[in-house]
């Protein structure tokens, strides 16, 4: 009992620095002509390692991990999974255990990996048939262990889009649009249900990564079934999960030398990308104020360094 009341005594003085994230306004030549107001939730500030969506994500997952007595995380990820890496540095901040199931081959090094070990991670590698079936591999390698905790991949879940929702509380204006990136669905569903709730005017609008995006409806449905459904823009995966072209890159490289706020391809460079292009082909009204969700995942970056192609913008 001692160890889970100073897990508690923890958290709870941890919360008060995390959340509130800045909104900041953005000035770009193209959309200032089109008298579109943009600011971005800069909550890729939150944390250095538990960043961005992440911490929104864990934080009621860690407070039902310590209300159940559990003290061992279990979850799932890729080889760059920034959810691994905020998961390993949850544990080693609030005392659990954690272990992580990753999809890939044994051996499979990366800075991400290597800061999820120094973080204390145990990483249990998979190959692909077998991370499909990530309830099995819990039950087969965890089923009889009274200590441990399930967090789904990426966080998904109810407490997840909890911690998600309470993003929109912390805004200091209307906005007529939110938009945010969509891996597992969670950020936006939670987004939408605060909406919902409020009986907002606001339009919730998701930028799917992946192709095929259209499964993430079905996944905000499953948490939150009678909520109006958010507007999905399925044409910005560039190909499928972390798939770049030169454009995507060149647009990233662009926002990031003109505005000082680093982004990376993933997940936040395909959002505002596609928000650059639906505010160069007048999807939105004149004066319309529109949020963009910063989710964090930096670390992300290290991974595709070397696709960038870096060009003299002052030539």
């Amino acid at each position: 009992m001692k160890q889970f009341s100073l897990n508690l005594f923890s958290f709870n003085v941890m919360l008060p620095f995390k959340i509130h994230s800045p909104e900041t306004e953005l000035y770009l030549p193209a959309w200032e002509k089109k008298h579109v107001k943009v600011t971005l939730k800069r909550d890729d500030l939150i944390h250095p390692f538990i960043s961005g969506n992440k911490w929104r994500k864990l934080k009621y997952n860690l407070a039902e991990a310590i209300r159940l007595q559990k003290n061992h995380l279990v979850t799932f990820g890729g080889t760059w999974s920034n959810h691994l890496l905020a998961t390993a540095c949850a544990g080693a901040t609030f005392k659990f255990r954690t272990t992580a199931f990753v999809r890939g081959e044994e051996g499979v090094n990366n800075p991400v990996l290597a800061m999820c070990r120094l973080f204390g991670m145990q990483l249990i590698y998979v190959e692909r048939e077998s991370y499909r079936n990530k309830e099995n591999l819990y039950k087969t390698y965890f089923g009889q262990d009274p200590t441990t905790f399930y967090i789904h991949e990426g966080g998904y879940g109810i407490l997840g889009a909890k911690g998600c929702a309470e993003l929109v509380d912390e805004l200091r204006q209307e906005y007529q649009h939110i938009f945010t990136a969509c891996g597992t669905g969670t950020t936006l569903a939670g987004i939408a249900n605060a909406i919902d709730k409020r009986d907002a005017l606001t339009r919730v609008h998701g930028i799917p990564v992946l192709k095929n995006g259209g499964f993430i409806q079905e996944e905000v449905d499953q948490l939150y079934p009678n909520i109006a459904p958010p507007i999905l823009h399925l044409n910005y995966h560039f190909g499928g999960y972390a798939k770049t072209t030169a454009d995507l890159l060149s647009f990233v490289q662009n926002f990031v030398t003109n505005t000082g706020i680093m982004i990376e391809p993933t997940y936040t460079g395909k959002l505002l990308y596609a928000l650059d292009d639906l505010i160069k082909n007048d999807y939105f009204t004149p004066a319309d104020k529109i949020l963009v969700v910063h989710t964090g995942g930096l670390t992300g970056i290290l991974g595709m360094y070397e696709r960038f192609n870096f060009i003299d913008l002052h030539q």
